[in-house]
């Protein structure tokens, strides 16, 4: 075949072996195939909608039927976008931050962008500042940052950007653009629902000190129970995992033991796997939940709905919180004018963790 017939195959139709490849379709060879302008054919692709029904149709069929794709690079040097947003995340598995992550991702691709993700540890302000501007050095839009510890929070403060970011598990300050499960109102329903059941000496195991999340679920609980006339007994984890959960419930039992405790009739915890930790621990003391000891967790995460007994819980709503990430930041990007600060309200889900309080001390199994 000579260079002639090369330029006769159609526009991205498969090429025998040994010939040269086809260039992929351009826009001006859809416009061609849909009988319509070039000019028709990218309002099409931009969802204009100056654009009759029948020739939609007919630019979409065309679309399909040559496989073109749309030149991002070429789009972004005249427009000056890329259609990427940046996101840093931790490289854990924690059940919030991944949830987040995952929200984000699925509610910019429903809005047409996409995601440049940099995981990191979010305990090093460097790591953080780092991987801004290593996204920044991309060219992306905007940028994410899912601050669920202080210091990830600390080095967007100090960041220096020419793009908006939004710091996603904080409520906002300084202007900072913040989008943040109200985690007050969270530990309030919580301790609520203990309170209504009839219960008055409530435990609340907190998450980590230096994680927002954990200092404002303890800061709900601690106010709910003072404005109920009752005195919050708080214990801090320092993780967020079951094994954490099942050693504090452990040392609880062996101060209760040795009478230098008394035994609450209700465990607030700070998460589902800090919960589930406690309510290992208290099975292996011989107590019953919540016959003896009520149990509510926090986050609703994969499986919470399966412990035995099913766990009475908070939800986060992290698809709202992902989604709304998405929308404030590109209404940033855009100059369209909005709230700095957006809160998502949390819900609790009644299971069978929780119920009335023990009516007599339960007798402990032995060490």
């Amino acid at each position: 075949m000579d260079v002639d017939d090369v330029s006769a195959v159609a526009p991205g139709a498969a090429s025998a072996p040994g010939r040269a490849r086809p260039r992929p379709p351009a826009i001006t060879d859809v416009a061609s195939a849909a009988g319509v302008s070039y000019q028709t054919v990218s309002r099409v692709l931009n969802d204009h909608p100056n654009v009759a029904r029948e020739t939609r149709a007919r630019v979409l069929d065309a679309v399909q039927r040559l496989g073109y794709r749309r030149n991002i690079a070429a789009a972004a040097l005249k427009t000056r976008r890329t259609g990427v947003l940046g996101v840093v995340a931790t490289g854990s598995n924690l059940f919030g931050p991944t949830r987040t992550l995952v929200a984000i991702e699925q509610a910019a691709r429903a809005r047409g962008v996409f995601v440049s993700l940099t995981t990191v540890d979010l305990q090093s302000k460097s790591e953080v500042g780092a991987a801004i501007e290593h996204l920044l050095d991309q060219g992306v839009d905007g940028i994410v940052v899912i601050a669920s510890h202080d210091e990830a929070a600390t080095a967007v403060l100090e960041s220096r950007t020419t793009v908006p970011v939004v710091v996603a598990g904080r409520p906002g300050r300084d202007g900072v653009l913040a989008v943040a499960v109200d985690q007050e109102a969270g530990a309030t329903i919580a301790t609520r629902h203990l309170l209504g059941l009839g219960h008055r000496d409530v435990l609340h195991l907190a998450g980590p000190s230096p994680w927002v999340d954990a200092r404002a679920r303890a800061v709900g609980f601690r106010e709910t129970m003072a404005a109920a006339g009752l005195a919050p007994r708080t214990l801090w984890a320092d993780g967020w995992d079951a094994e954490t959960g099942y050693r504090v419930g452990q040392e609880l039992l062996s101060r209760v033991r040795r009478r230098r405790s008394v035994l609450p009739t209700a465990v607030f915890a700070a998460n589902d796997l800090l919960a589930l930790g406690v309510v290992h621990a208290l099975a292996d003391a011989g107590l019953r939940v919540p016959a003896d000891v009520s149990v509510v967790g926090y986050d609703d995460g994969d499986g919470a709905a399966h412990f035995v007994p099913p766990l009475t819980t908070v939800a986060q709503e992290l698809d709202e919180l992902g989604y709304r990430c998405v929308e404030l930041l590109l209404a940033a990007r855009d100059g369209v004018p909005t709230s700095t600060s957006v809160s998502v309200s949390p819900r609790l889900l009644v299971r069978e963790s929780t119920a009335a309080p023990r009516r007599h001390d339960p007798v402990l199994a032995p060490d």
